[in-house]
């Protein structure tokens, strides 16, 4: 169990490492850097970049130079960078039993010095109650509440960055107080962090950097952070370096916490989550942490996965210079994401950059799963360039596959209101044992749902929707799994940002093109009767949904013409599609005659006056003996078949071969059958429309 203080072994050789002797302070390397709380400009001293050698002059040993890399090298790096981390504890609750339990001196003093933090500022607000003050205090409470936090250390540290991006459960005095928590955090003597470097990588500061920052730039919950410049390279990076004895202090913390967790769970009957387990998930993130190897392999996966977007940019990560408590990665100029006017001076645009933010959480969350669970705005940058850049990849989660899909097909069913299928998708969501009766759920969602769905969808706000389905999850046996309540958390920074720009913005419009995209391309057969679930209803096809999807999905950059729809097709001519192709029949025939209809009512239109009346008979009412409801059916049948089609063909990536994959499967014998059907249904309506026009009926057409 690596602590503090402890040196991990290291895979380079022994006549690398060198004995120093202890030092009551350090002298930085050659670099006048201002205070952290200041901006930092760039580093100064040499002004040579190129790839160099280390300086030999001096007794320090030297750091491994390493002037091109390759995939292997980079490997290699990575594996003695793990190896420097072995010792890394990894998190479990009998990890925490084992080594606090035997202390229950230091476990009661601590529970005594938080109960009295916590109590002493409770029972100030309850004073500010009675007196009638809470409004005019709430202020300097919230001044006293982060106080209070940094006091207490790390563990209520991430609490209070929690909170901070909570506009449901706090004040706006309080958000703004608590986002201070982000990275403006007492640091920790910068003679210790020093001595950590050297310690963990087994080379003196002096052959590591050509100058490093003498104070940090930034100061987090776990550890701060220090600008410097490589000495081989000339590259300049940033370099984290973890609080000394900050694993202790989580540890003992997380044991206290646990136990008020078995305490709500037996005692406090409206809290029907797992608290316990929230807390295990909460603390697991928490320890993946504490590992700096680890934070750097999950930017390194994070980056494969989404920075193949030119609007996001993610470090990389120097592996030699990595250990379990020192993460080295590449420096990246720009500014927090809630610093609006800052932006706004570059020549960018917040909302732009929050829709970036948003279309990537959105990958994240639905498409690959593994999405970053801390995205507070210290940790997004918007760079002079437009991008957007992500850090801090210590706290991360993944979305399983089906809850995924589920979560889309969870959108489809409350744009349909089919409360009963929103009910069974909390299944495949993990909030219910498959053994609960879901039917009792259904009149709650429909009661919500029914009143905020006045609006469109894409009108609806985050919040609404998550205050909605929160008073839901109360009334019943839910049980919220922590991959839903971190995904809810990264959706509300971002809808929160956004906010702070623009009081009416709305994730769920930001988010409606990906997800029109996806149900118009995605293959998968969840998604695939999902999409027909959204368009037909009651036997008849929706053409305003349809054209709705293509309107949404065009607005996503990943929106290709050429895949729309084709999922769909493939079902329409495969074995299992029978039932969509009586579907597409009808529908295909009322096209038809929509389209036919709407070309001979052009002709007639277009031919002059004298002779009309020779055509229709003298009637007023032109040559078609049809009601003016159906006339105006058809009319707009047509135009919006018209208009979904110029949508497609007016779409950036058109090409005409869309209709390749159609003709060849047109050739298939189930496509000619299918064609024979079409063309037997449409010989009977125009039969049955000639009928009616011979006979000056009104009578309907079959199928009507």
């Amino acid at each position: 169990m690596a602590t503090a203080t402890t040196t991990l072994p290291l895979s380079l050789p022994s006549s690398s490492r060198r004995a120093r002797p202890a030092r009551s302070a350090f002298v930085p390397v050659r670099a006048a850097i201002v205070e952290a709380s200041r901006p930092v400009p760039a580093l100064r001293g040499g002004q040579d970049y190129s790839t160099q050698q280390p300086d030999q002059s001096g007794p320090s040993t030297s750091a491994p130079v390493l002037v091109s890399r390759d995939r292997t090298q980079d490997m290699q790096a990575e594996a003695r960078a793990m190896a420097r981390a072995a010792n890394a504890s990894v998190y479990s609750p009998e990890f925490l039993s084992s080594r606090y339990g035997s202390q229950p001196f230091k476990v009661v003093a601590r529970a005594v010095e938080v109960l009295t933090a916590l109590g002493t500022f409770g029972f100030t607000l309850f004073l500010d109650q009675r007196r009638g003050d809470m409004d005019k205090m709430k202020r300097v409470r919230a001044i006293e509440l982060r106080g209070i936090l940094t006091r207490l250390g790390p563990t209520f540290v991430k609490i209070g960055q929690g909170l901070s991006t909570r506009p449901d459960l706090c004040p706006p005095e309080y958000l703004e107080e608590l986002s201070e928590l982000q990275d403006s955090l007492p640091t920790f003597p910068d003679a210790e962090a020093f001595e950590c470097i050297e310690r963990e990588l087994g080379f003196s500061i002096d052959s590591i950097y050509s100058m490093i920052s003498p104070s940090p730039i930034a100061a987090a919950s776990l550890g701060q952070v220090y600008k410097a410049r490589l000495k081989y390279s000339g590259q300049v990076v940033a370099v984290k370096v973890q609080r000394p004895g900050i694993e202790d202090a989580i540890g003992r913390d997380f044991f206290l916490l646990r136990g008020v967790g078995f305490l709500i769970n037996k005692y406090v009957d409206f809290v029907t989550s797992d608290v316990v387990a929230l807390i295990d998930e909460f603390a697991r993130r928490v320890y993946q942490e504490l590992n700096y190897v680890q934070e750097g392999q999950n930017a390194r996966r994070f980056r494969k996965l989404y920075a193949d977007k030119q609007d996001v940019l993610v470090p990389d990560i120097f592996w030699e210079y990595t250990s379990g408590k020192v993460l080295t990665m590449e420096w990246i100029e720009g500014v927090k994401l809630n610093q609006q006017a800052a932006i706004e001076k570059q020549g960018l645009k917040v909302l732009d950059l929050v829709n970036i933010g948003i279309q990537c959480s959105l990958r994240q969350l639905l498409e690959y799963g593994y999405f970053h669970a801390d995205p507070h705005p210290g940790n997004i940058l918007a760079t002079p360039e437009g991008k957007l850049a992500f850090l801090d990849f210590g706290m991360m989660s993944e979305t399983p596959e089906e809850a995924r899909l589920a979560i889309i097909g969870h959108v489809v069913h409350m744009v349909n209101r089919d409360y009963e299928a929103m009910a069974r998708d909390y299944y495949a969501l993990d909030f219910l044992s498959r053994d609960v009766d879901v039917s009792p759920i259904v009149p709650a969602l429909k009661s919500f749902f029914d009143d905020a769905l006045n609006s469109t969808v894409s009108e609806l706000n985050f919040k609404t929707i998550v205050d909605g389905l929160g008073n839901v999850l109360y009334e019943y046996p839910f049980n919220v799994p922590a991959y839903y309540a971190l995904i809810l958390r990264s959706l509300t920074v971002l809808e929160g940002l956004a906010l702070y720009a623009d009081p009416n913005f709305k994730v769920l419009a930001a988010s409606y093109p990906y997800f029109a995209k996806r149900l118009l391309t995605d293959p998968n057969p969840y998604l695939r009767d999902a999409l027909i679930e959204l368009l037909f209803k009651d036997g008849k096809f929706r053409w305003n949904r349809l054209e709705n999807l293509l309107v949404q999905g065009r607005m996503d950059q990943d929106f290709s013409a050429k895949e729309a729809l084709q999922p769909v097709l493939k079902l329409l001519l495969g074995p299992d599609g029978e039932e969509l192709r009586s579907l597409v029949i009808k529908e295909a025939v009322r096209v038809t005659e929509a389209i036919g209809f709407g070309a001979a009512l052009d002709a007639y239109n277009s031919v002059p006056s004298f002779v009309k009346p020779m055509i229709s008979n003298g009637s007023l009412n032109g040559p078609f003996k049809l009601s003016e409801g159906e006339r105006e059916q058809m009319l707009e049948l047509r135009d919006r078949v018209f208009r979904i089609w110029g949508l497609l063909r007016t779409s950036d990536n058109f090409d005409p071969s869309i209709l390749q994959p159609i003709l060849q499967v047109l050739q298939e014998p189930e496509a000619r059958v299918l064609g024979s059907r079409v063309a037997g249904g449409i010989t009977q309506r125009f039969a049955a429309r000639l009928l009616q026009q011979l006979l000056r009926s009104p009578v309907s057409a079959p199928g009507q």
